[in-house]
C-alpha cells in the first residue's frame, strides 16, 4: 500500500522556498485560524484536579491494554470485508466462525487467527506495536522530553524522522519481500515529505499529500485527548498540530470528534465509570457534544446523523452497516465524493467511511467494550481502528484492572515498541506500567502550563466556571 502514496508524480524535492518560508512561519501557521475548533457551550465541564494517582494511572495503563486488544484482534479481519467484491459483509453470526482472505491476503486467512476471535497476550508474551499506537508512543516520548507539552513542528518532524525506518534502512520485509517500515497512505507521505525538509502542517495539505483525507489522523492522536481528562479545549490545543501533520479537512475534523471523546470520557468521575447504566448514557452525552465540533454541512456531521438516527430506529447494525456502503461508497451521498476518484479499493481507508463504521459499533456496543469491540472488528474495512480507537477508550473508562477481570484470564503488561519503531531505550521493550507513569508525569506538565499557570485563561484557554 505504501507504493499508493508514491505514485502520484510528487516532487522528488519540495522547492526550497517553501521549506524555508516554513521554517520562519510554521509555528504561527500551526495554530492559525483555518485550525480553530468552536468547542460546544458546555465543552470544558469537568475539572481536572489532581486526582487519586492510582487511579489516573489505572485509566492511563488500561488505555493502552485496551488499545491493543482492540487492535490486535481487529487485524484478524482488516480489509476483509469492504463491500461485494470480497462476498457479503460479515454479521455477528460470523464471531468464532473462520476468517476470510483480507483484500492483500493472496486468499489465504488472517495468521494471527484462524477464527475471528479475540487476539490476545498473556504472561511472557508482549503485545507488539502497530501504527494504532506506535505514533502515538512516539509523541509521548517527544512530549516528555519537551519544554514545553505542545509539540512543535520541527520536533514533530525531529521525532519521525528518528524513530521510523525509511525503506532503506528498514530490516523488515512485507509478503512480497519489499521493505516495510509499517507505514501507509497519509503517514507514508508525511514522512517522505518530512525526509524531503518539509515540516507540518504541510505534509498534511493538499497539494502536498493526496491522501490527505484516508484514517491515519485518527491512529495517531487519541493520546492527546487522555492526556487531558475533563478538558477538551486542551486536548485539541495539544492534538491540534499533530493531526494538521497527516490531515486536512473533513479527515482533520473527524480526528478532533476522537480526541473530544477520549478527554471527556477520562475526565468523567469514577462513580459514573463505575455504574453500567450510568456509563452508558455518558457515552451517548459525550457523542452529543462531540457532534457539535464537525460543520453540519459537511458530510462527517451527516454520517453521524444517519448512524444515529438508524440506531433510535432499532434497526440492527448490520442493516445500518449495509446502508453506509450503498450511501456513501455506491451512491457517493452527502458529499462524501470518493468512489469517482478511483481509489485503491474504493477508499477503504478512508477517514469518512471507517468513522461511520466507528459509529456503529460506538452507539450499539454503548457501555459494553467486548460488544463494541465485536462490531467494530466485524463492520468491515479497515477493522482495526475503531477497534484500536474504542479498545483505548473503555481502557480509559474502566481502567486496567477491570480490563483483565473483563477478560478473565492473565494478560500481558508488556510492550515491544520496536515491533515497528526504532530508537528507544531498553532495545524497545517496556511495559503499560510504565507508560502509563509516563503519561502521568506529561499529564502533570500538561496541568502546570496550562491550568495552573497564571494567565492562561488570557492565553485562549477555556477554564471550568
Amino acid at each position: 500500500m505504501k507504493a499508493l502514496s508514491k505514485d502520484f508524480g510528487m516532487p522528488a524535492i519540495i522547492p526550497l522556498v517553501t521549506v524555508l518560508l516554513f521554517c520562519l512561519f510554521g509555528s504561527a501557521a500551526a495554530m492559525d485560524s483555518s485550525s480553530a475548533t468552536a468547542l460546544p457551550a458546555n465543552a470544558a465541564t469537568t475539572q481536572t484536579t489532581a486526582d487519586d494517582s492510582s487511579n489516573r494511572l489505572d485509566q492511563y495503563a488500561g488505555f493502552w491494554l485496551g488499545l491493543s486488544i482492540g487492535n490486535w484482534t481487529g487485524l484478524v479481519t482488516e480489509m476483509d470485508k469492504i463491500g461485494p467484491a470480497t462476498g457479503r459483509f460479515y454479521t455477528r453470526e460470523d464471531w468464532g466462525k473462520a476468517d476470510l482472505p483480507s483484500i492483500w491476503g493472496q486468499g489465504v486467512p488472517s495468521d494471527l487467527s484462524a477464527t475471528i476471535d479475540w487476539v490476545l497476550r498473556g504472561p511472557g508474551q508482549s503485545w507488539g506495536s502497530d501504527d494504532d499506537s506506535d505514533i502515538e508512543y512516539i509523541y509521548l516520548q517527544l512530549m516528555k522530553i519537551s519544554q514545553s507539552a505542545l509539540l512543535t513542528a520541527a520536533e514533530i518532524r525531529a521525532g519521525w524522522l528518528a524513530h521510523i525506518y525509511s525503506d532503506a534502512d528498514t530490516p523488515h520485509r512485507n509478503k512480497e519481500g519489499q521493505p516495510e517500515n509499517f507505514l501507509w497512505v497519509s503517514n507514508q507521505q508525511a514522512f517522505d515529505l518530512m525526509q524531503q525538509g518539509m515540516l507540518p502542517p504541510l505534509t498534511g495539505q493538499l497539494p502536498y499529500n493526496p491522501h490527505y483525507d484516508m484514517i491515519d489522523a485518527q491512529l495517531t492522536t487519541e493520546l492527546f485527548g487522555v492526556l487531558a481528562p475533563g478538558r477538551p479545549d486542551i486536548a485539541l490545543l495539544l492534538a491540534d498540530l499533530p493531526i494538521r501533520t497527516v490531515a486536512s479537512n473533513e479527515a482533520a475534523d473527524i480526528a478532533r470528534f476522537y480526541v473530544y471523546v477520549h478527554a471527556e470520557v477520562a475526565g468523567l468521575p469514577a462513580h459514573v465509570r463505575s455504574n453500567p447504566a450510568a456509563r452508558r448514557q455518558a457515552l451517548f452525552d459525550v457523542a452529543a457534544k462531540a457532534r457539535q465540533l464537525l460543520p453540519a454541512n459537511q458530510y462527517p456531521a451527516r454520517m453521524y446523523d444517519f448512524v444515529y438516527q438508524q440506531f433510535a430506529q432499532g434497526k440492527p447494525w448490520e442493516q445500518v452497516r449495509d446502508a453506509l456502503y450503498q450511501r456513501y461508497q455506491v451512491k457517493e451521498q452527502d458529499g462524501y465524493q470518493l468512489r469517482h476518484r478511483h481509489l485503491y479499493c474504493d477508499g477503504c481507508f478512508a477517514a469518512g467511511i471507517n468513522f461511520a463504521a466507528s459509529l456503529l459499533s460506538y452507539f450499539y456496543g454503548a457501555g459494553d467494550m467486548q460488544q463494541t469491540l465485536k462490531i467494530a472488528v466485524l463492520a468491515g474495512w479497515d477493522s482495526d481502528n475503531p477497534a484500536a480507537t474504542w479498545g483505548g477508550l473503555y481502557g480509559v473508562l474502566l481502567g486496567d484492572q477491570a480490563i483483565r477481570q473483563l477478560f478473565a484470564q492473565p494478560l500481558s503488561d508488556r510492550f515491544d515498541i520496536h515491533r515497528t519503531r526504532k530508537g528507544f531505550a531498553n532495545n524497545g521493550q517496556t511495559s503499560f506500567t510504565q507508560m502509563a507513569a509516563e503519561m502521568q508525569q506529561v499529564a502533570a506538565r500538561i496541568r502546570r502550563q496550562f491550568i495552573e499557570a497564571p494567565g492562561t485563561k488570557s492565553a485562549g484557554i477555556n477554564q471550568p466556571d
